[in-house]
């Protein structure tokens, strides 16, 4: 399904933070969202998952498919978000954390199919009962990502989730992350001040603008 930004923009206090947003992702879509810092990238998709935080406020719409998201909360958006951080619970261990992200009603049997497939595409296989402070960089990238993916989202947002990898990571990264995203035909808006990154998703690149008008 499509997700659709529809003469999207924020506001602080009166203020735009950039031009009001046309957007239009396919399935498998990865489109690029580049800019300076403070024009908004980051609060945008800090809205798009419905966690748009005070003081700011929002206008136009957002569709997912047929469904209207603005004004639905998180939980029932069925929006994935992968951030700089990967922001895992500390106190459970790798396998609990991508439980956590699974629908509810699963059987355990079918809990822990889910798990032991995530922890094998994570390349992690062997390592379900360790802390993540146990993992490298990667692999608790990797775990964040799947973690995600668990949760069955029909949209995915990537804000800056290579930028603190050391460049020959980042590159294995940047692969598994969007090769994970085409396949499951998710709509993919990634936020990022590199190029790098802009030229490994491979799709367009749109950069926020500032309104003309100052407002």
């Amino acid at each position: 399904m499509n997700l659709v930004l529809d003469r999207m923009c924020i506001y602080l206090a009166e203020r735009a933070l950039f031009a009001p947003l046309d957007l239009n992702l396919a399935p498998g879509a990865i489109v690029t969202l580049m800019g300076p810092s403070g024009c908004g990238k980051s609060t945008l998709l800090s809205h798009l998952c419905g966690i748009l935080p005070a003081p700011f406020r929002a206008t136009g719409t957002i569709s997912l498919g047929t469904r209207r998201l603005d004004g639905l909360p998180p939980e029932q958006r069925r929006v994935g978000i992968l951030f700089q951080d990967a922001l895992l619970f500390p106190h459970l261990s790798v396998a609990e954390n991508l439980a956590f992200g699974l629908p509810r009603g699963l059987s355990r049997d079918e809990r822990r199919r889910r798990v032991a497939t995530a922890l094998h595409e994570a390349d992690l296989t062997g390592l379900g009962e360790q802390a993540p402070a146990t993992l490298s960089g990667g692999q608790r990238a990797r775990a964040a990502l799947l973690r995600t993916l668990l949760a069955e989202p029909a949209a995915l947002l990537l804000d800056e989730p290579f930028s603190k990898l050391d460049t020959t990571l980042r590159g294995r990264m940047r692969s598994f992350v969007f090769s994970h995203a085409r396949e499951r035909g998710l709509p993919t808006l990634l936020v990022t001040h590199d190029p790098a990154d802009a030229d490994a998703a491979g799709g367009p690149v749109l950069s926020l603008s500032a309104p003309i008008d100052g407002r």
